[in-house]
């Protein structure tokens, strides 16, 4: 079963100047069972290959104590249009209380994508956190892995980049 967690939810208040007509939108989950909820654009901008943009989602929300969200990809805007979330995963904290905004990056080289006011841009998704207590020590303990990172696990060569 599903745990669920009350997270209030507001639409974002425009600053002097701003534009007004943005519409939000609530996340919401496409299938019962999924782990994130989708955030939609509140903006029309066309996402030039190779570039990255801020794109604004118009929704606040505050995260009880404890939580946080985590603002990622949404795999068939990859898988087709090569978008990403330069920051994935993008963490907001339970203390902020501003737009969740995400900046959206085009891997495409050659192709431009349109993004559209209600467009789905991202996932939220919100999990529990624990808050860790850093004790400073002489040394680590051992463990299988040690130092091995980067790769060291599952490659038998290299095949470029810098070592």
């Amino acid at each position: 079963m599903i745990q669920t967690l009350d997270v209030p939810f507001a639409p974002v208040r425009p600053v002097a100047g701003g534009d007004v007509g943005r519409p939000a939108a609530v996340p919401t989950y496409s299938h019962p069972g999924d782990a994130g909820a989708d955030l939609v654009s509140t903006e029309a901008l066309l996402l030039r290959a190779g570039h990255r943009a801020l794109v604004g989602t118009g929704v606040s929300i505050a995260l009880p104590e404890g939580h946080a969200a985590f603002v990622v990809p949404r795999s068939g805007l990859a898988a087709k249009h090569g978008i990403t979330v330069v920051n994935s995963p993008g963490t907001v904290d339970a203390g902020y209380r501003g737009e969740i905004k995400v900046t959206l990056l085009n891997t495409d080289l050659e192709a431009d994508h349109q993004v559209e006011v209600g467009d789905a841009i991202a996932q939220l998704v919100i999990v529990p956190v624990v808050q860790a207590v850093f004790v400073p020590v002489e040394t680590l303990p051992e463990s299988v892995r040690g130092t091995g990172g980067f790769g060291s696990t599952g490659y038998s060569r290299t095949t470029g980049g810098t070592e």
